[in-house]
């Protein structure tokens, strides 16, 4: 993949590392950061040799969210139409990250981690990129909506007890890198299924995602990964997978 100007990318083997990299200002986001992040997630679903992806800020910090001077001044100032096309933008963002194969819906936060969704402090919804459907699903309705009305800060002891947060770890990277690791060296194709599946479940009742699961199983069944497992297992050894 092309370096991208606006964060930095780089393959450790198998896994891809996306880092938003202004410390200086707490690696907020910008018009030209948010799309050449939509590009570069939507890029990856044609990159076989990138298994899964972590995302990072550079610093103390994860991202501080979208620019005060670079963003929020210039919407003050535009058109509904122009308005549109930027919060439309921003949606793509996400989708993107949704539909490109590798996982990343795992979180890591340090202690002193703290996660907040600041919209309402500057007179906007709390719907903002999917924050209203996605995070009841994480932490629960009663939870997400004191979140999104008041724009307090979510305590790292509270991600983790909610669900919000898979571990805490002082350095954080060093065990998302691992995680990662092992994603990629696991049935990668088999991975991939269950983030497909865990997306669309949403919209389904459950026979329908019955039947969903079903289908995908029985596709899986007839990858090599799935006889490499069968062997190994007869052969009292650990398989090897080849994500095929």
């Amino acid at each position: 993949m092309k370096q991208p100007k606006h964060f930095l990318w780089r393959a450790e083997g198998k896994v891809g590392v996306v880092t938003l990299d202004r410390p200086e200002r707490k690696n907020p986001l910008t018009f030209d950061s948010y799309a050449e992040l939509r590009d570069h997630f939507r890029a990856l679903a044609h990159e076989p040799g990138i298994k899964a992806v972590v995302l990072r800020g550079e610093g103390g910090d994860f991202s501080s969210g979208g620019d005060v001077h670079e963003i929020i001044g210039p919407l003050t100032k535009m058109t509904m139409p122009q308005l549109l096309d930027f919060t439309r933008m921003t949606g793509d963002v996400v989708k993107a990250m949704r539909h490109c194969p590798q996982p990343l819906d795992l979180r890591y936060a340090a202690p002193s981690a703290k996660t907040a969704f600041l919209f309402v402090r500057v007179g906007l919804a709390g719907c903002d990129m999917g924050a209203c459907a996605m995070l009841p699903r994480i932490i629960g309705q009663g939870r997400a909506a004191e979140l999104l009305y008041t724009g307090r800060s979510m305590s790292t002891e509270e991600g983790h007890a909610w669900g919000f947060y898979n571990a805490i770890a002082d350095p954080v990277l060093p065990p998302a890198m691992q995680a990662a690791h092992a994603l990629a060296e696991g049935p990668t194709a088999a991975h991939a299924m269950t983030k497909k599946m865990l997306h669309q479940e949403w919209n389904a009742g459950l026979d329908e995602a019955i039947e969903m699961e079903a289908q995908a199983q029985a596709i899986l069944m007839r990858n090599q990964d799935f006889r490499r497992a069968y062997e190994a297992f007869a052969a009292k050894q650990k398989p090897k997978f080849q994500g095929d």
